[in-house]
């Protein structure tokens, strides 16, 4: 086959996964030479092959194993990066696929800004379009800032990355959940030159895998684990203060207030929670000081009631609800006035990624 200019790595750990159609979305609608790497983990790789139907014998595709006994995504794409010789390497679950051209949209991106990474437009299940990043409003798609273009909110690296720059990083093994966290910040605060394939085929985010597991929730510490990574590594700890306060943002609106939610359902789970769930916003506050002050009136509604020894599981549920209320003033207001505009504030950010999700491609 003609060598590879991306190589596509795909983790599959069960038998009822679809990977034929994840597979499929790659291999028939992408124009550009492709190699599709897809990992066999911690299960037989001829149940894979089996899968796969006739894809199993395309040329572009590439059937590899490991057997690392860890329940983690981390291990086989670390695996399938290793394997990859392209000029860029990407990233798809096997539960989701490509709309037709969407690597040769994020390639055409590429070659016009010489972006270390391409950022892909992702479709939820809903159709609608992800509104992370909330990047300038709303419509920022080249020469992105990683913190004026709130880039932090997007986690996973869907899209395009150039292995030259990024080949030797890897995700964060060994971690319960969060093991792509460091892996993308360190890309979209070092890479050079990203772009955002805002108005290309999307990489679309399917909910119809049948074989989701949900587990009980895991002390505070395994679940933000990740955030040792991130202290550790030589650009963040480099970073102003603009940068952190970004990056922490975003991990306080989209992580801790999950964790909140999960860890609070009961009086024994508030009680055994809430010291370790206190301990993590003042780990924030150190990491960057007076990030708070950007946060919404509701979201600190919640960290009252978290903090006051009288409230009830049913008095934090109805405080984290009233976030949800995104056009009423709790959510859309700082505490000072004077933030309330500040591009990292709720309202520029809620505002840029409302005009995201309301755009039609």
């Amino acid at each position: 086959m003609t060598e590879p200019l991306v190589d596509l790595t795909i983790a599959v750990h069960s038998e009822t996964r679809p990977i034929a159609r994840a597979a499929a979305s790659v291999l028939d609608h992408t124009e550009a030479p492709v190699r599709v790497n897809v990992v066999a983990h911690n299960i037989d790789p001829e149940i894979i092959r089996r899968n796969l139907g006739a894809h199993a014998d395309d040329p572009r595709l590439r059937l590899l194993e490991l057997q690392d006994g860890i329940r983690s995504p981390a291990g086989p794409m670390n695996h399938g990066f290793a394997n990859s010789t392209a000029p860029f390497i990407s990233v798809m679950g096997s539960d989701d696929e490509l709309a037709p051209g969407a690597i040769d949209s994020w390639l055409a991106l590429q070659a016009a800004t010489g972006a270390e990474a391409v950022l892909a437009r992702i479709q939820l299940a809903d159709g609608k379009t992800d509104p992370y990043p909330p990047v300038r409003w709303g419509r920022r798609t080249r020469r992105l800032d990683p913190r004026r273009d709130r880039l932090a909110y997007r986690s996973a690296p869907l899209g395009l990355i150039d292995r030259r720059r990024f080949g030797e990083l890897r995700l964060t093994a060994g971690l319960p959940s969060g093991e792509d966290l460091a892996y993308s910040l360190t890309v979209w605060f070092t890479g050079r030159d990203l772009a955002y394939d805002l108005r290309g085929p999307a990489y679309v985010i399917n909910a119809d895998a049948g074989d989701r597991v949900t587990f009980a929730p895991r002390p505070v510490a395994q679940d933000f684990a990740f955030l040792d990574e991130i202290e550790a590594a030589p650009w963040f700890a480099t970073a102003g203060l603009a940068e952190r306060t970004a990056i922490v943002l975003k991990l306080i609106r989209i992580h801790v207030f999950d964790a909140i939610l999960a860890r609070t359902r009961n009086a024994e789970d508030l009680a055994a929670n809430r010291d370790e769930l206190l301990a993590l916003l003042q780990r924030f506050e150190r990491l960057a000081p007076g990030a708070d002050r950007l946060l919404s009136r509701a979201d600190h509604a919640v960290f009252d009631a978290l903090r006051n020894l009288a409230s009830t599981p049913a008095s934090i549920a109805s405080a984290l609800d009233a976030r949800h209320a995104y056009l009423s003033p709790a959510s859309l207001l700082t505490r000072n006035p004077l933030q309330a505009l500040r591009a990292q504030a709720p309202f520029r950010t809620l505002f840029a990624g409302y005009r995201i999700m309301r755009r039609t491609y």
